[in-house]
């Protein structure tokens, strides 16, 4: 009997035509709201990228790198603002109560974060740290012991790179000073040694030959370098000191090609690098009878 009962529900329930149709309308709606929202996020991360394309080539400057880090987090808000308005919708489709949902989330929220004050921390460093543009993706930047390539800037994390690989992760609220070497231009040091046998004045107009074909060999370099004269003046050598002013963070490699470069002009035209040498003294017999007298 029992058996004859629910088979008879379950004939009930599968001939309903009325509840069919309402899955079916719960259905689609849910498919063409999930549609709108996909659709939505990326006309609006195009209409996003578009926009700050047009600022950055406009006649007014910007801050290109700036303009990348906010197109990047406004597409991200975007989206997460957009899918939680789609997944509200769905929900309410199925006819829960979402007044009492979104009041529950409220007072979920309040109690995370009073017990996660430090991810609240992160994130309000985080929002601090791209609007006021204190580095951007792509910046070499110090934090701390740390000192790298930006890799990423989140609301809570961010990655910076060093050059031999390790990639160091720092919670936003934790970054409290920071050494930026991507703003402004670089200098470019370089000393060169010349030795006590050579003549300085000559030198000095054969560098200062060498540095006005500078600016013509590399691009990196933004005015033209100066030669600030003797540095030191060492035991065995001269120390003289070129500067020049490049683009950030091309000093290292401007400062290697000087090097070489100028090595290679100073030896055609006969300038002497200095290098350590070795200097022997033999006393004569009657030097050394005179220095045997003079100790007795």
């Amino acid at each position: 009997m029992n058996v004859e009962k629910i088979t008879q529900r379950i004939l009930d329930v599968i001939s309903n035509e009325a509840m069919w149709i309402d899955l079916a309308v719960i259905f689609l709606k849910v498919i063409l709201i999930t549609i709108a929202a996909v659709v939505a996020v990326k006309v609006l991360r195009v209409l996003i990228r578009k926009t700050f394309s047009v600022r950055i080539k406009g006649p007014l400057l910007y801050n290109e790198r700036r303009q990348q880090t906010l197109s990047k987090l406004l597409s991200n808000v975007v989206a997460y603002v957009v899918y939680f308005i789609a997944g509200v919708s769905i929900l309410s489709t199925f006819t829960i109560d979402i007044t009492g949902l979104i009041a529950g989330a409220g007072v979920l929220g309040l109690a995370i974060g009073f017990g996660a004050q430090n991810l609240v921390r992160d994130v309000i460093t985080g929002f601090f740290i791209i609007f006021e543009d204190q580095f951007s993706v792509g910046d070499y930047v110090r934090i701390g012991a740390a000192e790298g390539t930006v890799e990423e800037i989140g609301l809570r994390t961010t990655k910076v790179k060093a050059w031999t690989g390790e990639l160091f992760i720092f919670p936003n609220g934790t970054i409290t000073d920071v050494v930026n070497f991507s703003i402004h231009n670089s200098i470019a040091v370089v000393d060169v040694n010349i030795s006590y046998e050579s003549d300085i004045t000559r030198v000095e107009s054969l560098i200062m030959e060498f540095l006005d074909s500078l600016q013509d060999r590399y691009e990196q370099i933004i005015k033209p370098a100066e030669l600030l004269g003797v540095q030191n003046l060492t035991t065995t050598e001269i120390v003289m000191r070129i500067t020049a002013e490049t683009l950030p963070m091309q000093h290292f490699a401007i400062a290697r090609e000087m090097r070489r470069d100028l090595k290679d002009f100073l030896d055609q035209r006969g300038v002497e690098i200095p290098y350590p040498r070795m200097v022997m003294m033999q006393r004569s017999p009657e030097e050394m009878a005179t220095a045997k007298n003079a100790k007795t």
